[in-house]
């Protein structure tokens, strides 16, 4: 029993030195997908019919669409390396998305003598709250409370994502020998670091197809 729970503890050990990830997931079509600019009204993240917003672990794609200004770029394509927004991996949003009529949308923007964070984020629930700012246009708000709450979602959530349930098993048949061991993701008859690896590289993440710890 307590070589099992050493070996349980040394694999959470690492997955407490591993990063997060945010991985890539379509703004929610039906319900949560606006934002608010005071001056330039409602801006949608997944348009109907057109390229929407996608959310993956180290930056945003796609486009907004706003009916006063036109489309947002959130991914432009220009040799500044601050162009595009970029995700931390912890859903903490930078970096500047482009608008062919307003210029540059800054999501990490600073304000001279206060400290506190109004730049974009997205939470581990999916939701996307804070401020960006564009020089021409004023500051857009992700996520009010009031008068009327609305909000933009990412629905990097699905029905099988890689989670502490699969870590459980996973620690189950570590360092388990023998044939079809469901944690044996290279086939080579152990579950080892080789396995641990791939294991980490999905965490957070949609279940591949296939993926054997939800069998």
């Amino acid at each position: 029993m307590d070589k099992h729970i050493s070996q349980i503890t040394t694999i959470l050990s690492l997955f407490l030195l591993s990063p997060n990830h945010i991985y890539a997931g379509n703004i929610d079509p039906q319900n949560y997908k606006y934002a608010y600019g005071e001056n330039i009204g409602w801006l949608n993240f997944e348009p109907n019919k057109d390229p929407g917003v996608t959310v993956y672990d180290n930056r945003l794609s796609g486009f907004v669409w706003a009916e006063n200004i036109g489309w947002i770029n959130l991914d432009p394509e220009y040799a500044d390396p601050n162009c595009g927004v970029k995700n931390d991996g912890t859903g903490l949003l930078s970096g500047f998305a482009w608008g062919e009529n307003v210029g540059w949308i800054n999501f990490n923007p600073k304000v001279p003598a206060d400290a506190n964070h109004y730049g974009v984020t997205i939470d581990h629930d999916g939701n996307f709250a804070g401020w960006a700012w564009g020089e021409n246009i004023g500051w857009i708000h992700l996520r009010p409370a009031s008068p009327v709450e609305y909000r933009v979602w990412t629905s990097w959530i699905t029905s099988c994502v890689v989670d502490f349930d699969d870590l459980a098993y996973f620690c189950d048949l570590w360092l388990s020998t023998g044939t079809q061991l469901k944690a044996d993701f290279d086939n080579d008859n152990n579950v080892d670091f080789f396995d641990y690896d791939y294991f980490s590289n999905q965490w957070r993440k949609p279940c591949p197809v296939g993926w054997p710890l939800k069998d």
